[in-house]
């Protein structure tokens, strides 16, 4: 069962906050003080997050956790800061850059794992554009936001490159090969 959606003001808050950090990260080079205990309790709950930031509809950075771990003022903080400033695929955002920048929350549901023995399977479950899917196969780890199908709208053309972003090969299927899907509720600067 999915919690309750995030109600349109507190979407709001978190999108300023997320680029309030960002902006504190640029000038002062840290992060901001957050009292968790200023917001209210939907956004003391403890929930996962991604943040996502793109320039010119281009990638800038994401990052994010699949487990919750810390409320989810503090989540969005965290990953808003390591987006924009620790995410290993890009340079450091740049003050210069930071009116072009557009930034998406991602709140995590919990995932549910699936039981199947073959791809054919997999890609029979898949609900394009609804799920994001976790791969988990020792040393190896993985997941796709549902905001991928976007650019990937194809259920073959998804798994295949979420294996590649794991580190395996596009054919490869084992028993030992762990899969979650997981939904998230989704919301952007304007």
């Amino acid at each position: 069962m999915n919690p309750e959606s995030l109600s349109p003001p507190l979407r709001a808050t978190l999108l300023g906050l997320a680029r309030a950090t960002i902006d504190h990260g640029i000038r002062e080079r840290g992060l901001p003080q957050v009292n968790i205990e200023d917001y209210p309790q939907a956004l003391r709950d403890v929930r996962s997050t991604f943040v996502t930031l793109e320039i010119d509809d281009e990638l800038r950075g994401c990052i994010g956790s699949l487990e919750a771990r810390e409320p989810l003022v503090a989540d969005v903080v965290h990953h808003a800061y390591a987006a924009a400033f620790d995410d290993p695929r890009f340079p450091p955002v740049r003050l210069d850059e930071l009116p072009r920048l557009h930034i998406s929350i991602s709140v995590l549901h919990p995932a549910e794992a699936l039981h199947v023995h073959t791809q054919d399977e997999l890609l029979h479950m898949l609900r394009p554009d609804i799920d994001g899917l976790i791969l988990d196969y020792p040393n190896h780890r993985a997941t796709f936001l549902p905001t991928v199908w976007k650019a990937l709208p194809d259920p073959l053309r998804f798994v295949r490159n979420l294996k590649r972003k794991a580190g395996l090969t596009e054919s490869f299927w084992s028993p030992e090969l762990k899969l979650s899907r997981y939904t998230t509720e989704s919301f952007g600067e304007p």
